[in-house]
């Protein structure tokens, strides 16, 4: 409580119009000034030369203390009245989150280098960053290339979410480009989800030429199961630079980029989603923002705001102050009073 009276961000005063009152402070104190002098009988004396030297008790120098004690009072009587309160804001969150399955080619094509430094590593910077923006979603990593892999399941720690992006690379399965696997995997970490809305967003950087599942019934399982697909496609258009192991060394060559738009476009379309081509750094990352922009998390946020009453500290103060007046009045100052 004692904290709260100096809190002035968040104290208030329900009665501020008493605060007028204190106007009449200065009346008061001009009042008991005015009559600090005894009531005795008058005494005659011939000189005051005697009495000069006389030095004044200290019960005649503390007597003013009678007048601080009620000054004291007053205000802290105009303070209580005017009750002061503290108030404390609390929230309550309601979210309605998205699931989301970042499904991620790690296929050696991926190293090309139209992307700095390369494809995956952009691919993972972009997505880091849009993990950082979905504070209120469950997102899970899939990984594919000749086969498929769940990185991370659907989660709503976004770090450890974050730690395994940071951890993919290129070679960490059988080379080749299963998106069908890649589409079906995705699916499965999705198809129990409880989620209002579920999605998936699909990155890839080639053709689909090999797997155990078609992209063609991958996409038909996600339709079933009413999941939204956002596919992209990775790289930029006609030659990409791509490092090649040589017996001096490591050497770039020229290969050709080639994306089955067709089939990303079809997977994204019947499924309610989008697909995106991105041919450098900045396009990918518009990529991700558009798809941040486009899938938004309903989030309500209900404020309640709590008063406590602070009055009782200025009321003990006053009435301890005019104890204290009326005691020392009739004890210690009684005989000059």
């Amino acid at each position: 409580m004692i904290k709260a009276l100096f809190d002035g961000q968040h104290l208030s005063f329900v009665q501020p119009y008493y605060f007028l009152l204190l106007l009449l402070l200065p009346l008061l104190i001009w009042w008991q000034w005015k009559n600090k002098t005894p009531q005795n009988p008058n005494l005659r004396i011939t000189s005051l030369g005697g009495i000069k030297t006389v030095k004044p008790t200290w019960r005649v120098r503390l007597r003013s203390l009678l007048k601080v004690f009620r000054s004291i009072a007053f205000v802290a009587l105009v303070v209580a009245i005017a009750r002061p309160q503290s108030s404390n804001v609390s929230e309550s969150v309601d979210s309605d989150g998205i699931d989301i399955v970042l499904s991620v080619d790690v296929s050696g094509s991926m190293m090309a280098e139209d992307l700095k430094p390369n494809r995956i590593e952009a691919a993972k910077q972009v997505a880091n960053n849009f993990v950082d923006k979905r504070a209120n979603d469950r997102i899970g990593l899939v990984i594919f290339s000749g086969e498929s892999f769940t990185q991370c399941p659907i989660t709503i720690d976004h770090n450890i979410v974050k730690e395994q992006l940071a951890a993919i690379k290129s070679g960490m399965l059988q080379d080749g480009t299963a998106i069908g696997m890649g589409l079906a995997t995705a699916v499965d970490r999705l198809r129990n989800s409880k989620a209002k809305s579920k999605i998936i967003i699909l990155l890839t950087d080639g053709v689909n030429n090999t797997g155990l599942i078609d992209p063609s019934t991958a996409l038909e399982i996600a339709k079933a199961y009413k999941l939204r697909v956002y596919c992209i496609g990775v790289g930029t258009r006609g030659e990409a630079p791509y490092p090649v192991q040589t017996p001096v060394g490591i050497q770039k060559q020229m290969v050709p980029v080639e994306i089955d738009e067709a089939l990303l476009k079809n997977i994204a379309s019947q499924t309610g989603g989008k697909y995106f081509r991105a041919t450098s750094n900045s396009s990918l990352a518009s990529v991700y923002k558009e798809i941040d922009q486009l899938e938004k998390s309903k989030v309500e946020v209900s404020s309640f705001k709590h008063f406590t009453d602070l009055f009782l500290p200025f009321a003990l103060l006053a009435l301890i102050c005019i104890a204290l007046e009326m005691v020392l009045r009739y004890t210690i100052f009684r005989s000059i009073t």
